[in-house]
């Protein structure tokens, strides 16, 4: 639902805007404010994961994602509608953390819980490619309405097999406090970039809504910075955390990659609405290859880890999607489908499906159950403000080509030197360790350890051996 909802409405935004009297500037914040408010507090998302519980955190964000979907889907007017999907984006920017965080604290690191992040990964990029599909679908067949009402069924249906299914958090030992002032800082900086970022797509770089959210979000981060650096007691990102070189790298590795393939949908499905003249049900089934690749890929990256490490996968899926993408550079205006857009597909999408796995391992390997909150949060921070930042410098490149297959072209070269950029900057990973060999089934959950710091770490002759 949470990765979805980013673009479902896109296709509906037509029949929206003539049921509800949207003009042309209020309807982008129809998409606009999900998105940024989805952007700007998954880092406050992650953190509250490990100090509230994460059944009961997971639960909350469950009930505010899917309330504001039906209140949302019933709107009348364009403020309520834009309201509730600020609400939505809230909700979802607690619930992407929690998911990530449950599985890294249930399962013990090693073969088990790359499976389950490959899992997690698989869904997540099902989510994204089928977004206009859905939409597509649904608008067309029903209403608009449904692309957020049936948020509601499906997340009653999801908290009830959450309350039997996730074991109940464990009551702390010590009373620990959310750091508000890091929290407010790092949304207020996030948020100021992400809106700065939208805005530019539409009044430029040099626009004054844009100067002041890239200005005001700099300088609340650089606030952040210096709060958590001389004063948190309890950080919002713990110290021990932004040392590892793992998660340092690895979150600069997923923001490039997440420049390269969220803008891949906004352009492809431009291509084939505007060039090759698809409707919107067409332009969702044109994703199916992109989807089917991804998902099959995402499901073998496992296997991959094993045989040759997670840091020689990133390379390796990195460059085999910079070839996707070159190879999609070569569209034009009378490619058909199979030219044009298959081929393509199957490589870049492939490539994507086997980069995400291995990032995620790397950036959550070695932290602590009190700290999986807050390296679950700043991992989709960095790929949801990677992406956004990536889709407005590319919307700026392709508009200084001379006609808009000419834009999409030179847009996809970009894409492919971010790729290439993903494959050097992994290379300063640090290396993968030795696959294990022991049983990989779930582990009981653990008593909380300081931030950073693994639980139960070995001790006299165990630590001699």
């Amino acid at each position: 639902m949470v990765i979805l909802d980013v673009s479902v409405v896109n296709v509906a935004l037509p029949s929206i805007k003539d049921s509800l009297g949207f003009d042309a500037v209020a309807l982008q914040w129809v998409v606009g404010a999900y998105a940024i408010a989805f952007a700007g507090l998954l880092l406050l998302g992650g953190r509250l994961a490990d100090l509230y519980g994460r059944r009961r955190v997971f639960l909350c964000g469950l009930a505010l994602f899917s309330l504001s979907s039906l209140v949302g889907g019933l709107a009348g007017a364009p403020g309520v509608l834009i309201a509730m999907r600020a609400v939505q984006g809230l909700g979802a920017a607690v619930l992407a953390p929690a998911t990530l965080t449950i599985l890294t604290t249930t399962f013990a690191e090693g073969q088990g819980r790359t499976r389950a992040l490959a899992t997690w990964t698989a869904v997540s990029s099902a989510g994204g490619a089928a977004g206009n599909l859905i939409g597509g679908v649904l608008t067309q067949s029903l209403s608009w309405r449904w692309t957020l009402l049936i948020n509601a069924p499906i997340g009653l249906l999801t908290g009830l097999l959450a309350l039997r299914l996730l074991p109940a958090d464990r009551a702390r030992e010590a009373a620990r406090r959310l750091d508000v002032p890091g929290a407010a800082l790092a949304t207020i900086g996030v948020t100021g970039l992400v809106f700065g970022v939208t805005q530019a797509e539409r009044h430029g770089w040099a626009g004054p809504a844009t100067l002041a959210g890239l200005g005001g979000g700099a300088l609340a981060l650089a606030g952040l910075w210096w709060v958590e650096a001389r004063h948190a007691g309890d950080p919002l990102i713990p110290r021990a955390l932004l040392r590892a070189p793992g998660v340092r790298v690895g979150n600069a590795v997923m923001l490039l990659a997440g420049a390269c393939f969220i803008p891949m949908w906004y352009f492809l499905s431009l291509y084939m609405q505007d060039v090759l003249h698809y409707g919107a049900l067409a332009t969702g089934l044109g994703f199916l290859p992109h989807t089917l690749a991804g998902i099959v890929a995402a499901r073998l990256a496992p296997l991959a880890i094993r045989r040759v490490g997670a840091r020689a996968l990133i390379v390796a899926s990195a460059l085999l999607a910079a070839g996707g993408f070159l190879w999609q550079s070569a569209l034009g205006p009378h490619s058909d489908y199979v030219s044009g857009l298959l081929g393509p597909a199957l490589v870049m999408s492939t490539g994507m499906g086997l980069l995400i796995t291995p990032i995620t391992t790397t950036v959550t390997s070695g932290v602590a159950p009190d700290a999986a909150g807050a390296a679950s949060g700043l991992m989709n921070a960095a790929r949801q403000v990677g992406g956004t930042f990536g889709l407005a410098v590319l919307v700026s490149v392709a508009g200084t080509a001379a006609g808009a297959v000419a834009g999409y072209q030179r847009a996809f070269w970009a894409i492919a030197g971010l790729c290439a950029l993903v494959a050097a900057l992994a290379a300063a990973l640090p290396p993968s360790p030795p696959a294990r060999t022991t049983d990989p089934r779930p582990t009981p959950d653990t008593p909380d350890a300081p931030d950073g710091v693994p639980p139960n770490p070995p001790t006299g002759a165990e630590a001699t051996r």
